[in-house]
């Protein structure tokens, strides 16, 4: 059983906030529903401009950063406009290694869990399947969407990919041999993300439609859509225990966010357009601190790198290395950028 419940206030339009408590058995049929739109309640506006990173270090890309993903705890992997997937470690700022093989911007990059294996999508309507120990061709190639494929899921037990686009679809792959098993298409649905809920068969997908889709992988079936938000929906993200899942929407003026929670709950972390991140409390709404990181453009993505730290992309100044210091409370730091 899979039973979902969210709450709405009107305060700031970018971000849904949504329990997810799941157990094992079928999806009820009736599922009580709200939104939670995070804002500070005393009014008080937390804010601090970093105006130099401390250091900066190799740099990973050459154009805008698309998105930034976690590998393991030294490493991430991050793409962009260069339509090059870059493995970094972030902790001694160098370089591991760099995969080049898409012939446009790469716009999601999925791992796999407790593997040096990686998944990157692209504007070029493929996904590529690479291995940090292997050779410099992909291992699998997945062609199976008519544009930009815009959504990628690993299943928990890495069996299974899902692969959302622009086109209409979400796509089921089977990792092993990398043939498609499931196709299934809704009108008007182009979706925006994809996150699979942990240690169920469900996974959560976001659309340009303003709503949020509960996707079954069994058979791929649609099992639940939220009500139609205010805007368009371009983010979600599951935590780990696979209680908690969070929206971000495009927002007023076209500013849009993206969010994590995976590791940080209470708190969740997400990063806009207005180049600042931010930090919230997940029971209150509260916003508990803001960087803003000034000449970095949009803020396009954002990862969790260990418990303190955070990888922020950006489209001007590659990504930024953010570590939350509770010296003083709670205080965001750009610590590096690469």
């Amino acid at each position: 059983m899979l039973a979902l419940d969210c709450q709405l206030k009107p305060a700031l339009p970018q971000k849904v906030f949504c329990r997810l408590w799941a157990s094992m058995g079928k999806l009820q049929s009736k599922l009580r529903y709200s939104t939670y739109l995070y804002s500070r309640p005393d009014g008080i506006i937390e804010e601090r401009v970093q105006t130099k990173a401390s250091q900066e270090y190799i740099p990973a890309h050459v154009d805008t950063v698309s998105v930034v993903a976690a590998l393991n705890s030294d490493l991430c992997i991050s793409g962009g406009k260069d339509k090059t997937a870059v493995v970094y470690n972030w902790k001694t700022g160098h370089v591991v290694r760099r995969f080049i093989g898409h012939e446009r911007e790469i716009t999601k990059i999925a791992c796999i869990p407790k593997s040096n294996q990686f998944f990157s999508a692209s504007r070029d309507k493929t996904v590529l399947m690479w291995d940090l120990q292997g050779s410099s061709q992909p291992r699998q190639q997945l062609s199976g969407h008519a544009m930009v494929v815009t959504g990628l899921a690993v299943s928990p037990d890495s069996s299974q990919l899902c692969t959302g686009s622009r086109d209409n679809s979400l796509l089921l792959w089977d990792v092993g041999t990398g043939q498609c098993v499931e196709r299934a298409s809704v009108s008007r649905n182009l979706v925006t993300h994809l996150c699979w809920v942990p240690r169920e068969p469900y996974i959560v997908q976001t659309s340009e439609d303003k709503t949020i889709r509960l996707w079954d992988c069994r058979g791929l079936q649609m099992a639940h859509v939220f009500p139609t938000k205010q805007h368009i929906q371009t983010h979600c993200e599951v935590s780990v225990d696979g209680h908690t899942c969070v929206s971000c929407s495009s927002g007023f003026g076209g500013e849009g966010c993206e969010a994590t929670s995976a590791a940080l709950m209470p708190m969740i972390a997400t990063s806009a357009h207005d180049s600042k991140v931010k930090i919230w409390n997940q029971d209150t709404g509260a916003c508990l601190s803001t960087l803003s990181l000034d000449g970095s453009g949009p803020l396009t993505s954002l990862a969790v790198g260990d418990i303190t730290s955070l990888l922020c992309a950006s489209f001007y100044r590659g990504v930024h290395l953010l570590r939350m210091d509770h010296s003083r409370g709670l205080e965001l730091q750009e610590v590096a950028a690469f």
